[in-house]
């Protein structure tokens, strides 16, 4: 039986277009019940309608305090039977509640090796510190900025000539594998949590 997966997004959606791929190839075996967005013109949610799936616009200015806002998604996710929530581009810190309320797994994807380069614009911030070396994090969330348990990492070089586009671009690509490759890796059973350290399990046999 697959295991019920929601994503949060905010803007474009690629990577929500690398997992509705995925799963469409039938690579990860998760089904994809909604994708919440907490903008009205996220082109994500245009992605998600195309492959049929359920797309809900959050309006964050109709709850009085960020507790409300986050009850109706949660309540969405119980109705839906959510057990694994992918942030893809989704510009919203969830808050303590949310996490203690939400009784599966939150996973996100960050532009940088963590724990270097936290938060907003992590590409300009990598540049601006002059690193040769840049790439992309999937890892648990929990109440910290891009603080949680890592999953996978991947790298990228940085080059000379490169602005904040460019390694978006080629940091972009990576984040497009190891998404769904962690996801898989949940979906499958292989992942062991143990402190801040996430062990990758052999695949079963």
């Amino acid at each position: 039986m697959k295991i019920n997966l929601a994503v949060f997004i905010s803007g474009r959606g690629s990577n929500l277009q690398s997992i509705i791929d995925s799963i469409s190839r039938g690579e990860l075996p998760l089904d994809l019940k909604i994708v919440i967005s907490d903008n009205r013109e996220a082109y994500g949610l245009k992605r998600a309608r195309k492959a049929g799936i359920e797309a809900r616009y959050v309006n964050p200015g109709a709850h009085d305090s960020e507790k409300g806002y986050e009850q109706q998604i949660l309540t969405l996710l119980k109705e839906r039977e959510i057990k694994i929530v992918a942030l893809a581009g989704f510009m919203r810190l969830l808050s303590p509640y949310f996490l203690e309320q939400f009784s599966g797994e939150v996973m996100n994807i960050h532009p940088s090796l963590l724990p270097a380069f936290r938060g907003l614009h992590a590409q300009k911030q990598a540049l601006e510190y002059g690193v040769k070396v840049s790439g992309c994090t999937v890892h648990f969330v929990d109440e910290g900025m891009d603080t949680g348990p890592i999953i996978l990492q991947e790298s990228v070089p940085v080059y000379d000539d490169d602005d904040e586009d460019s390694l978006a671009a080629r940091i972009l690509k990576k984040e497009h594998q190891i998404y769904p490759q962690a996801l898989k890796l949940y979906a499958t059973g292989r992942l062991q949590k143990k402190g801040r350290r996430v062990k990758i399990l052999p695949e079963k046999k």
